[in-house]
């Protein structure tokens, strides 16, 4: 019913920035926190940021000052640029979206995520 794809990953050095974005699709209604994880090889997923439907957002402290986070809602996209790249930074990145559809069903759904590798 809803789909999100991610786009933007890809290989960068040391310093350098990302911008990643996650498009939904489907049978929308409204979305309401929009968020970015990320899953670095033999470690759990752990949260990265997330915007709410006012524009509010939030960040992990390990991203805090280098990361933003955006939302378009006409578009149902959000973004996260990443800045000043670290190699600890690689991971895979996933788009969650709390969505409500137009059946009024509520949940939580994820993208299939886009690699980042940080690396000289």
């Amino acid at each position: 019913q809803v789909q999100l794809v991610e786009s933007g990953g890809g290989l960068v050095q040391p310093g350098g920035s990302l911008r990643l974005s996650c498009a939904a699709s489907g049978s929308i209604s409204s979305i309401y926190f929009m968020a970015w994880y990320r899953q670095a090889p033999g470690l759990q997923r752990e949260w990265v940021a997330s915007v709410s439907s006012d524009g509010s957002t939030n960040y992990a402290a390990y991203v805090k000052g280098r990361f933003a986070i955006s939302r378009d809602n006409a578009e149902n996209t959000v973004y996260l640029q990443m800045n000043r790249l670290n190699p600890e930074d690689t991971a895979v990145y996933y788009c969650n979206a709390n969505v409500k559809t137009t059946t009024g069903t509520v949940f939580a759904s994820w993208g299939q995520g886009t690699q980042v590798t940080v690396s000289s």
